[in-house]
């Protein structure tokens, strides 16, 4: 057996992204409770962690909820200095894959992708505590009207 020692591709941007810094309050383990109206009188209860992603250029976001009607899901954070914006890419195990603009503000994080047949906003308030996020999610069909989606409550197990 040979072994090999291998350098690190691009160790040099696997740094800190100054600009991500108000994503910060998301970072760490979380556990989620939440409903959603198309399943009416079920409480959803899962598992999200927000992690600095290659040192800190990107964020990472998995979330989990036990009960099947809501996948499991992966999206990447990051920023666009030219633009001084924010994009998630997300995908989730039923292999959809979409693409939102995020927004920051104080004590509120936003995600939202306006597509002509299917638009989605996601509105995550952060407690002054920093320990419990609250998430309201809302969709439209066909340009109609915004109705409610996914809501979610994390309450911070880890850092």
């Amino acid at each position: 057996m040979i072994l090999r020692m291998t350098t690190p591709i691009g160790p040099e941007a696997q740094r800190t992204n100054p600009v991500l810094e108000p994503l910060a309050p998301l970072v760490g383990q979380w556990r989620t409770t939440g409903t959603h109206p198309l399943i009416p009188g079920t409480t959803f209860h899962g598992r999200t962690s927000f992690e600095w992603h290659e040192g800190g250029a990107f964020v990472l976001m998995r979330s989990e909820i036990d009960e099947p009607e809501i996948p499991s899901a992966v999206a990447v954070v990051g920023s666009d200095d030219a633009a001084g914006t924010f994009t998630m890419i997300y995908f989730d195990e039923r292999g959809i894959s979409r693409r939102y603009a995020v927004e920051v503000a104080a004590g509120e994080v936003r995600w939202h992708r306006d597509e002509a047949g299917f638009a989605q906003r996601m509105v995550v308030t952060i407690a002054d505590d920093g320990n419990r996020l609250d998430a309201q999610g809302t969709m439209s069909h066909d340009g109609g009207p915004w109705e409610n989606d996914l809501q979610l409550t994390y309450e911070r197990i880890d850092s």
